[in-house]
């Protein structure tokens, strides 16, 4: 019997995955990974003997496989086509394992892969499920200044982008770190064209005279918070404060008047000082002239 086609092939894949073996692993977007199907070490096989068939689980779609005599890959998807490869040196050695570039967000998924031996009847030499995992970092979250709508409300607007996979959105009292009440954000998650996530999180709280909050985006695949505050509460109280009690301008100029007045009351002082200072410190000079002089003159007489 011989298998020239992935569709037969594929009939004998679905009745022979009694001791299919699972695994996981996980891929950064934009990423190669290497999806593990490999036989006990020390194994060979003749190319022109095996039969390798690798698909996704829920789909059925045909991401690559290797026929004997045969170097058609018509049958590949083509989302997979020149993007999943096995090797061909690596196949004799018994690693059968696929290697997959540039993963998408669309490549989270079971992929399934079978080994047969023609020699032995076509029988099943190794079956694995894989399961891949696709992740990818948000952006630093961008907290927007907090604004009032009304008289008795506070707004807060928290954004990230380009993640994956779906994220948590948390509201944080940054004075003791306590979880706000979901109940106050409204949360919006989409598909960005990239396949990846972007989240607009809106939070409204009561109006306080102290608040500071903080918003933090949660990947729980890569166990990753990304942490951002508000402008501090003290802020936002000192504002609403100067708001509250203005200070007049005629308050202000009265103010500095007096500065004025009192700068130049000092300067007259110590004007008036220094002239003081300055005729006694002449006069004592002049004194001490006249006494030495008739001492000068009766020296000069002997």
């Amino acid at each position: 019997m011989r298998l020239g086609s992935p569709g037969l092939l594929f009939l004998l894949f679905s009745s022979l995955r009694a001791d299919t073996q699972e695994k996981e692993v996980r891929a950064m977007v934009g990423s190669d990974v290497e999806l593990s199907c490999t036989c006990p070490e020390g194994s060979r096989f003749d190319l022109n003997d095996v039969y390798v068939y690798w698909q996704t689980s829920e789909s059925k779609t045909v991401v690559t496989y290797h026929i004997p005599q045969n170097s058609s890959l018509a049958n590949v998807d083509s989302r997979y086509r020149n993007r999943a490869l096995m090797s061909p040196a690596g196949m004799r050695r018994g690693d059968f394992s696929l290697r997959l570039f540039n993963v998408t967000p669309q490549d989270e998924q079971k992929f399934l892969c079978l080994v047969l031996s023609q020699s032995l009847g076509f029988q099943e030499v190794l079956s694995v499920e894989v399961t891949l995992h696709v992740a990818a970092n948000f952006s630093v979250p961008i907290v927007s200044a907090p604004h009032s709508p009304s008289q008795d409300e506070l707004t807060f607007t928290c954004t990230s982008i380009n993640g994956y996979p779906r994220p948590n959105v948390y509201w944080i009292n940054k004075t003791d770190n306590s979880l706000l009440d979901q109940a106050l954000q409204n949360d919006t998650v989409f598909l960005n064209p990239r396949g990846l996530y972007d989240v607009v999180s809106v939070l409204r709280i009561t109006r306080t005279p102290s608040v500071n909050i903080g918003c933090c985006i949660e990947n729980v695949l890569l166990q990753q918070n990304l942490t951002v505050g508000s402008q501090t509460g003290n802020d936002i109280g000192e504002r609403d404060k100067i708001t509250e009690n203005p200070v007049s301008t005629g308050e202000k100029n009265v103010a500095t008047w007096s500065i004025l007045a009192v700068l130049c009351l000092l300067v007259v002082v110590a004007v008036a000082i220094g002239w003081v200072c300055r005729d006694r410190c002449l006069q004592h000079s002049y004194a001490g002239a006249w006494a030495v002089s008739p001492e000068t003159e009766l020296t000069g007489h002997v």
